[in-house]
């Protein structure tokens, strides 16, 4: 199974940090956000990855190269001026699903977290076109994302709602009928949602959505002072 990872975006709220740095190759704790993710799915037992990039892309290829280093081979899906995420990813599908893969894993850039990668698992029902990652809900983001049922599957509405990660495992035919200009992934996978084909896993570890210059601080403060989880 392939994985991958989206750094396509231009970190407009990570300015002044992005407008020369994107937002992947960020530090904390020592490391570019992007080499967490690198060093998790090696972990993981997950060795080819597709990396989609756009604003100062080439910065991307020049720091992690073919992947050898972290023992992964990576590819990447250049995509010039930026797509959305289900745009990207459908961009992206000939490298994801070559010979057999149907399912592939696929991470935003711009996290960080402990979930354990080689959790992600295909699904044994043949009625599920993705599997989300949730965790519990950040002070920035309360009200949540989507509800997690007793019996594992998510739905849009509902009380008690969790924020999905950007965590997730995918199958090709969640995009079937759709071009790269599908726009978001959240409408995509709403509309999955409605018919009972998207599943749930609920992370009660760490996760942060470093989508600010604090929240970089916070978790730079975090790594620092923390050992790394193994």
């Amino acid at each position: 199974m392939k994985a991958m990872i989206l750094a396509a975006g231009k970190g407009e709220r990570m300015r002044p940090l992005t407008l020369s740095t994107p937002k992947p190759l960020l530090i904390a704790g020592g490391k570019a956000l992007i080499t967490y993710h690198l060093e998790n799915l090696q972990r993981a037992g997950l060795r080819e990855v597709v990396i989609n990039h756009a604003w100062l892309g080439q910065q991307i290829e020049q720091h992690l190269g073919d992947g050898s280093r972290f023992g992964l081979s990576i590819r990447y899906s250049s995509e010039g001026t930026p797509l959305e995420t289900a745009g990207g990813i459908v961009r992206a599908l000939p490298l994801l699903t070559e010979g057999d893969s149907d399912w592939f894993a696929v991470i935003n850039g711009d996290i960080w977290t402990d979930f354990p990668l080689n959790h992600l698992q295909p699904p044994t029902s043949l009625d599920c076109d993705a599997v989300l990652v949730l965790a519990n809900n950040p002070a920035h983001h309360p009200d949540g994302d989507f509800h997690l049922s007793a019996d594992g599957l998510l739905s849009a509405s509902g009380a008690d709602k969790l924020t999905f990660t950007g965590i997730s495992l995918l199958h090709r035919r969640l995009f079937d009928g759709l071009d790269d200009s599908a726009g978001k992934l959240g409408p995509v996978l709403r509309n999955a949602m409605k018919s009972g084909k998207v599943r749930g896993l609920h992370h009660r570890g760490q996760w942060v959505d470093v989508g600010t210059p604090a929240r970089l601080i916070t978790l730079d403060r975090l790594l620092t002072g923390s050992k790394q989880p193994s």
